[in-house]
Parts: structure tokens; sequence; C-alpha cells
């Protein structure tokens, strides 16, 4: 299959990272179906969609009636059946193994045979995966950046199995989304997170240490390193739970001491502190 026969396509999960998929696949021309596990979630989804595209509006990068053609070309359902009308499918659920490799199992009865199986996993292999299929040729990670509409990075990953046209029609979907690809091979937390998860780790063993605060941490890789971000807020925006899951991959991955997760990652994550998305993480969002 070519990248032009992609008519529709689908995403699993509308939380930030699914939703974010879906308005870049939908601005991108694609019919897009964005499915959850509740009506709730799916809504919260699109009004985030609607919401950043009303930025683009308000600034002059679109037109009222573009937000409306996107926004139309966007279904949502909570039916995971419905990704039988799918050319191409991106998984983006949350960062855990079983409950990936069930959505995967799902989506191989479900999909059209050829189709291919993407997932947007941070870190877990893509053979893993692929094993949970009878297609594993035409299954293959497709990790975009947070936020998914700003960032031009997509890290495509190819299992053991998957073959070269999966890889070339990947390449050439992000292509058609206005990204930038880079091929990355098959070991834990790829490339993007082999390299930034253990920088965000040390920074919170040297908040754990009393080292500095979060905000003079922060302060020197903005300033210092010219980060755009620090470290710690980087965290809190990426969710301390998948910080967390990503770590462990790492760690159990390669059993080596210098990727163990720091021990008040794993206090924070147990006390609910995930970050932005719940209003406390290693800040306090509640209040804005």
């Amino acid at each position: 299959m070519k990248a032009e026969s992609v008519a529709t396509f689908g995403v699993v999960g509308a939380g930030q990272m699914g939703n974010g998929i879906a308005q870049v696949a939908a601005v991108g021309g694609l019919q897009v179906i964005m499915s959850d596990i509740s009506e709730e979630f799916v809504q919260k989804g699109l009004k985030s969609i609607s919401a950043n595209l009303e930025r683009s509006v308000s600034k002059g990068r679109m037109t009222a009636e573009d937000k409306d053609a996107v926004i139309g070309r966007i279904r949502t359902t909570t039916r995971i059946s419905d990704f039988a009308e799918a050319d191409f499918m991106v998984e983006a659920a949350t960062e855990n193994q079983e409950l990936k490799l069930k959505i995967f199992r799902d989506l191989d009865g479900i999909c059209k045979q050829g189709i291919t199986l993407a997932t947007n996993t941070s870190s877990i292999p893509i053979t893993r995966i692929a094993s949970a299929t009878r297609r594993p040729e035409l299954v293959i990670g497709m990790h975009f950046m947070n936020p998914v509409p700003l960032m031009k990075l997509v890290e495509i990953i190819n299992g053991l199995a998957t073959s070269r046209e999966t890889f070339e029609l990947t390449r050439d979907l992000a292509l058609k989304l206005d990204k930038i690809p880079v091929q990355s091979r098959d070991f834990p937390g790829f490339i993007a997170n082999r390299i930034l998860l253990p920088m965000i780790n040390e920074a919170i063993f040297a908040f754990y240490e009393g080292i500095g605060t979060a905000e003079d941490i922060d302060n020197v890789m903005k300033l210092g390193m010219n980060h755009p971000m620090g470290p710690l807020a980087l965290a809190d925006l990426i969710g301390l739970d998948t910080c967390l899951a990503i770590m462990n991959v790492l760690y159990e991955g390669f059993a080596d001491s210098k990727y163990r997760p720091c021990p008040l990652l794993k206090q924070y994550v147990e006390a609910g502190y995930l970050g932005r998305k719940v209003g406390r993480g290693f800040y306090d969002y509640s209040k804005k």
C-alpha cells in the first residue's frame, strides 16, 4: 500500500497524544476515526482538538472554515470494531504493555488484511507488541512527540519482522502529515527516550537529594543549556506515570543500574502526583 491509498486513519486513544495525532491526520486531509473507552474521553479529546485549532484561527494560521472542515473529518467512537474501516492504524493508549498487547490482538482481528498497525509507544519493544498479532510484518513503531501538532519529529521503529514496505508507508505518511521521520532500531527507549528519560531521572535525583529546588534545577537546564523547558516541568508535561513506565522498561531491558528509577519518582506516582494532567507533580498546577 502507498501513502496515497490511505484515506481513513484510525487512532486508538483520545488523550493528549491520541487527540494530537488525530488532529494532524485531519489537518493533513485524512478522514479520522478516534476512539477511547468512554464517550466522556472522546469528547474531551475532540474539545482539545477544537481548542488547538481555534488558537490557530485566532493567530491567522487557518480560517474558521478550515477549522470546521478539519473537525468534520474526525469521527469519534467508543467501539473498537469501527476500525474495520481504517486503512492505517495508530495506537496511542496509556504506556502499559498488557493494555497495548490486548489492543493489538483486538485490532488484528478487526482490521482489514494488509493494514499496518502502528504504535505510538515511547519505549515498549515493537517486536514484543507485534508478537500479539498474526501480521508482525505490518506492525511498526510510529512515535510522535508531545505536543503532537507542534513537534516535527516522528520516530519510526521497525520490529524484527517489520517489512520494508511497512516502513516506507509509515515514513511517507509521516511526511504527508508534515513531520520529519527518523529511523530507530528496536532497543528499549529507542533513540528519544534512551537519551531523554535518564536526563529527567537524574534531575529528579538532584531534587530528591536536595541539590536544588525544582525551579533552580529547571533554570539551570533552560538558561545554562538553552533547553526550552526544564526537565522537571517536562516530566510533569509527559506525566510522571509515563516517565516511570519508560524508566522501568530501560531498567529491565538493559539490566543496568544507571537506569534505576529515582525513588522519589516512584513515590510521586504512588501518591497520584502525575503532573499537569492531575494538577500536581513537581509543580502545583491547581491554581493555573
